[in-house]
């Protein structure tokens, strides 16, 4: 999303819809159809605001029919569709939809889920994203993430997320869908006493910075800036990112509520984010910017260095573990920080407690999903003790989830903790949350068994050595930000480490989508440092691919 100017004629012409010649070169027409749709239902979407009223009534129904709408959407979902994994794995587990209906009458959502989970009802999230079969006893299933997509949802926008073994999963978004989003973003900005601030995007190109955009303005509060880590421009992204920020700007302003363009400001030059904050903060209002933990960081820190304090700034982070640490960075300089928990699979789960008891204590929305917690590991499959598995209970949610691992674990519990977002209904608590299966860096996660491939594989044939002369190595030193250090063994001879760099960067981001952006927000973010070393052994004597290192710096 990024947008030069787009006079009306280049605007009529994207979203013609024509299905001859391809009107913009190098954008699929099937995109541009997607853009066209999107450009016809935004101003309806735009005009419409929700109020704090219409929020709270949205909220208090979802509460009341939580279980009926939780059967509702299965049923429709699942039980009407017998190509659905779901199906298959309920029969397997010889559960017909009476059978259901009678579990939650007796046991309610979470108790039912937790039955069909030990009757092998779930999904981890290689099964999931397809990378391995479901395998149940003697029975086996090859799915695909386009099986669980929900039909009834429409598609506006499309995420992109990563995956460099493949083109990643995409997640369509319906318009409904993001204003059924709107309800919880405005309730949580009420209790935090900020609908009326400015609010500001930090963040990367794609369909997940136009959701949040378009987040705010289904109540009303439209962005005034708009900023990206990475140039849309920058040769040999998809040109669908320049594109998609022209048509969303253009179809805004023409329905009468312009939403801003996009400013490119990397994570190393935050100047034009900083100068903004600087100019709402002397004009007497609150600047409130949603971004990444670590751009929050770095932009803070920036700050200090420049002798500029940035008193009553709020930030709402997301993307990366939010530590301790990280937050006093950011409160130093006068801001305040308020974490958001989600994916782009499942939508937000969860919004910052305001009277917190770690860094990263958040309301889980249970009007939206549902989470069961697993109590002990299943090894064969990767699944640690703790691990979260979620279930959607929105009707027009993107992917139909009934029991599945995205990959995260946490600490979940039930507290009265006294602040506004428990008074709204939200009074389960996560805390520690962190990835069992993704390295985070600058915002950007990658998994850990695509980056095993390039240190093993990848980077052996470029330069020789073999799979334990490669080591990226991730230092934990109680500082702000995290820094990753990419060994190389003295025995593999001379190589020049900005190639070796470069070789790295151009593994994580092949392409020219989202994986692309991401190595360039690492490369950008100065978040890797090639060093010629043995690699770190664990103290049980194991060289580890991606190892991970407590430092005391004194």
């Amino acid at each position: 999303m990024r947008y030069a100017s787009c006079p009306i004629e280049e605007h009529r012409t994207l979203t013609s819809g024509r299905t001859g010649m391809c009107p913009v070169p190098g954008i699929p027409l099937e995109e541009l159809q997607l853009g066209a749709r999107l450009a016809a239902q935004l101003p309806f979407f735009l005009r419409r605001p929700m109020s704090g009223h219409d929020a709270r009534t949205v909220l208090a129904s979802r509460f009341q029919q939580r279980e009926h709408r939780f059967l509702k959407l299965v049923h429709r979902t699942v039980y009407a569709s017998p190509a659905s994994p779901y199906h298959t794995l309920l029969r397997w587990a010889g559960c017909e939809a009476g059978d259901l209906e009678k579990l939650v009458d007796q046991n309610g959502v979470e108790g039912t889920l937790e039955v069909l989970y030990q009757q092998g009802v779930y999904l981890t999230v290689d099964e999931f994203k397809g990378r391995c079969p479901v395998v149940r006893g003697s029975n086996r299933l090859a799915i695909h993430p386009h099986q669980l997509l929900n039909p009834a949802a429409s598609s506006h926008l499309r995420i992109r997320t990563s995956g460099s073994r493949g083109p990643g999963t995409l997640v369509p978004i319906d318009l409904a869908y993001v204003r059924s989003r709107s309800a919880n973003a405005l309730l949580e900005l009420i209790a935090r006493e900020g609908v009326s601030w400015r609010h500001a995007i930090w963040g990367i190109p794609g369909g997940s910075a136009l959701v949040h955009l378009l987040e705010f303005s289904g109540f009303g509060a439209l962005p005034v800036r708009w900023f990206s880590l990475v140039d849309p421009a920058s040769p040999g992204l998809h040109p669908r990112y320049r594109w998609s920020a022209v048509l969303l700007r253009w179809a805004s302003v023409l329905a009468g509520k312009p939403l801003p363009r996009l400013h490119h400001a990397s994570a190393n030059d935050s100047q034009l984010v900083l100068s903004w904050i600087v100019d709402v903060i002397r004009s007497g209002e609150t600047p409130h910017l949603f971004t990444y933990v670590s751009a929050a960081v770095r932009l803070c820190e920036a700050a200090r260095e420049a002798g500029v304090e940035l008193p009553g700034m709020q930030f709402t982070v997301t993307g990366e573990p939010v530590t301790q640490t990280r937050l006093d960075a950011v409160r130093r300089t006068g801001a305040q920080a308020v974490p958001r928990y989600g994916s782009a699979e499942s939508g937000t789960i969860g919004y910052g407690c305001l009277q917190a008891e770690g860094a990263d204590d958040v309301h889980l929305l249970h009007d939206r999903l549902a989470l069961l917690q697993a109590e002990g590991e299943i090894e064969h499959q990767g699944i640690p003790a703790g691990a979260l598995f979620v279930t959607t209970l929105e009707p027009r949610t993107p992917y139909m989830l009934l029991n599945v691992s995205l990959g995260d674990q946490a600490v979940m519990k039930r507290r009265s903790c006294g602040c506004p977002l428990e008074e709204v209904g939200w009074t389960t608590h996560l805390h520690s949350v962190r990835s069992f299966e993704k390295l985070t860096g600058a915002g950007m996660s990658f998994l850990e068994t695509d980056l095993i491939r390039i240190l093993e594989e990848t980077l052996p044939k470029r330069f020789g050595g073999g799979p334990t002369h490669y080591q990226l190595l991730e230092e934990q030193d109680g500082r702000s930000l995290a820094h990753y250090r990419l060994l190389v063994h003295p025995e593999v001879g001379p190589v020049d480490p900005k190639e070796v760099a470069g070789t790295f960067f151009e593994a994580i981001g092949p392409g020219r989508g989202i994986e692309r952006i991401m190595g360039t927000v690492w490369r950008e973010a100065g978040s890797l440092t090639v060093e010629r070393r043995p690699p770190l052994a664990t103290r049980s004597g194991k060289i580890l691919s991606v190892h991970t290192q407590e430092i005391n710096r004194g």
